[in-house]
C-alpha cells in the first residue's frame, strides 16, 4: 500500500523553506516526518497537511538523541527514504565584535547537527541499499561578504563534508544532494544570530524581496527528484556572484568588499 510513498524527514520543518518543503511533499502524499524545537507549530502544520505524517520534535544541537529519535521514526514507519537536513541559522554581525559563542551556535546548528544526524541515519540506508540524504546549504557556501563570517564557514564546511560523503556512499544507492539557495523570502534575518547572539529581529529588505519560499521548495525537490548532486536556487545576481568567485575570484572579492550588507 504505501511502496510508492517515500518517507520524508525534515528538519527545520516548522516555518520558511521546511514548512514549504512539507507542503510541496504532502501534495506528493508522501509520508512525513516534521522535526522542530517548536511542537505547536509543527502539530498546526501536520494537522493543515493532507498526508500521513509524524511530529516529532528535535533540537538540532542535541547530538546525543539522534539515535533515539531514527529510532522513533523506524517505529513508526518502518524506514527513511530521503532526509533533507534543512534546520538553520544565520548571522548579522562584524567578525571582531562576535563572541566565540556566536561561531559555536552556528557551527552546532548548521554543520554539526546535520552532520550528526547524517551519520545516525547512513546505517538504515546502508543496509536498503538506498535513499537520500539532502543538505540546504546556501549560495554563502560558495561566496563571501562582510558580516557573515561564521555563516558562511559553516555553510563551506557542510559543502566540504557532504561531497566527501558523496564519494563514499554512492556504491550503497545512497544520493547525497547538496542544496544551495540565494535570497528566500522567509524569517531568516529574523532569527539571525547578531554579534552578541540575540536574534537580529528585523526582516532585512534584500530578504524580503527573495524567492517565495514555496519556490525554493519545489526546485529543491526537482533537483532531489532528478538526482543532482549540487543545484543553486537563486536570482541571477547570487548566481553570478556564484560564477564569480569560480572564475574570477579576485574580481569578486573586490566586489564583495564593497557589499552594503544589511
Amino acid at each position: 500500500m504505501h511502496k510508492n510513498r517515500p518517507v520524508v524527514w525534515i528538519t527545520g520543518a516548522s516555518s520558511g523553506i521546511g514548512e514549504a518543503l512539507a507542503e510541496q511533499y504532502a501534495r506528493q502524499q508522501a509520508r512525513l516526518v516534521l522535526s522542530a524545537r517548536s511542537v505547536d507549530k509543527l502539530e498546526a502544520l501536520a494537522t493543515r497537511l493532507d498526508c500521513e505524517s509524524l511530529v516529532l520534535p528535535m533540537d538540532v544541537t542535541d547530538f546525543g538523541s539522534f539515535a533515539g529519535k531514527v529510532e522513533a521514526v523506524l517505529a513508526h514507519f518502518g524506514q527513511i527514504d530521503i532526509l533533507i537536513n534543512n534546520a538553520g541559522v544565520s548571522q548579522r554581525g562584524w567578525a571582531e565584535a562576535c563572541g566565540f559563542a556566536v561561531d559555536q551556535r552556528l557551527m552546532d546548528v548548521n554543520f554539526f547537527g546535520p552532520v550528526a544526524l547524517s551519520r545516525a541515519v547512513l546505517p538504515h540506508m546502508r543496509a536498503r541499499k538506498q535513499g537520500v540524504i539532502a543538505v540546504t546549504s546556501s549560495v554563502m557556501g560558495k561566496v563571501q561578504t562582510p558580516r557573515r563570517t561564521a555563516y558562511a564557514a559553516s555553510k563551506h564546511a557542510i559543502q566540504g563534508w557532504f561531497d566527501c560523503l558523496r564519494c563514499e556512499v554512492w556504491k550503497d544507492g545512497i544520493q547525497v544532494t547538496l542544496l544551495l539557495p540565494g535570497y528566500v523570502h522567509t524569517h531568516l534575518s529574523y532569527h539571525a544570530l547578531d554579534a552578541d547572539g540575540q536574534p537580529h529581529g528585523k526582516m532585512d529588505r534584500i530578504q524580503a524581496n527573495g524567492m517565495p519560499a514555496e519556490r525554493c521548495a519545489r526546485k529543491m525537490i526537482r533537483a532531489i527528484e532528478k538526482g543532482k548532486e549540487e543545484v543553486i536556487i537563486a536570482g541571477l545576481q547570487e548566481r553570478l556572484a556564484a560564477w564569480l568567485k569560480r572564475f574570477t575570484p579576485r574580481l569578486y572579492s573586490a566586489i564583495a568588499k564593497r557589499i552594503p550588507v544589511e
